[in-house]
């Protein structure tokens, strides 16, 4: 007989310490610091195409925009998951840390507005982006930008839940991010700023995908059918190890107009362990480390692919 999910919040793991109220640090992790990388990796990127295509043209206030964008976009979207998860049921046996609402320390509907005031950020620092470029399209952008970021979990049919959350990242944090943060420096987006997009969209697809991976089985219990829980344990971990190197390539196609770039290879001490851990993990706690390592060293290799460009450029 299938295991039951229990109607008493007080048997469900995520209640537990429902008796105490939320705290700064909970509202902190609730926003998911860990994730953040992911949205300073294209905004580095698209920064260091736009000075690599037009040299000295480097807009910090318009780069600083682009990384407001990104950075509440990103936060709203870890709150809107916290509410829409929680309300749900889908982190009531989750592996991490408690969730705000499915720990029932938060009020859904705080969690829910905290997730919309964020996105409301995201839009207005967008505004600021679009008045000073003065290209008026990039209003439609961040409103499919923010309504798929909705959407991802939220609603009545999240495409999360249907195994298209890597389809989400890969656009919006990777092709829309990256190439966005050049075309509003320069008002234009060259082919080097779509290959650093590419790598940082599957970036982003990895640190997903291992993520769902450490979360598949109380993913699959509580119905959600992730991209991991579709593929299972072995083509869920090729996959992931597929994300997370396959942006090294742009490192060998960029070194060789960027020698300095090669420096990017750097960023493997940290990936590389990431991808043994996630193939040979033995529980879903092993995996937190492994998440960490890819989004640290997704920031690293953007540091040091963007340092790379310059340097290659001035020296």
């Amino acid at each position: 007989m299938a295991k039951q999910k229990s109607k008493n919040p007080s048997q469900r793991p995520q209640k537990r310490e429902a008796a105490r109220r939320a705290t700064v640090g909970d509202w902190i992790e609730g926003a998911r610091l860990r994730t953040l990388p992911l949205a300073i990796v294209p905004i580095i990127l698209g920064t260091a195409a736009a000075v690599a295509a037009v040299p000295g043209e480097f807009h910090w206030l318009r780069a600083l925009g682009a990384l407001a964008v990104a950075l509440a976009l990103q936060i709203g979207v870890n709150y809107s998951n916290d509410y829409s998860d929680g309300i749900r049921g889908t982190d009531d046996f989750r592996v991490g840390p408690p969730r705000l609402t499915g720990s029932g320390r938060v009020n859904p509907k705080v969690v829910r507005n905290v997730a919309f005031a964020f996105f409301g950020i995201a839009g207005l620092a967008g505004l600021a982006l679009t008045i000073v470029t003065q290209q008026w399209w990039l209003i439609a952008v961040g409103v499919v930008a923010i309504l798929a970021a909705w959407f991802y979990t939220g609603g009545k049919r999240p495409y999360g839940y249907a195994g298209l959350g890597e389809v989400f990242v890969f656009i919006f944090f990777g092709l829309v991010a990256t190439a966005g943060t050049t075309f509003v420096q320069i008002l234009t987006v060259p082919m080097n700023s779509w290959v650093l997009a590419v790598a940082a969209g599957l970036f982003s697809c990895a640190v997903l995908m291992v993520n769902n991976i450490r979360d598949r089985e109380t993913d699959t219990l509580a119905g959600k059918k992730t991209l991991a829980v579709k593929l299972g344990l072995s083509g869920s971990r090729i996959t992931f190890g597929l994300f997370a190197l396959l942006p090294f390539i742009a490192t060998i196609l960029f070194g060789l107009f960027y020698p300095n770039a090669f420096f990017a290879f750097f960023a493997l001490l940290l990936i590389g362990p990431a991808v043994v851990i996630t193939a040979t993990s033995k529980t879903a706690k092993d995996l937190i480390l492994a998440l960490k390592l890819t989004s640290i060293g997704a920031l690293v290799w953007a540091i040091l692919m963007g340092l790379g460009m310059w340097l290659s450029l001035y020296t």
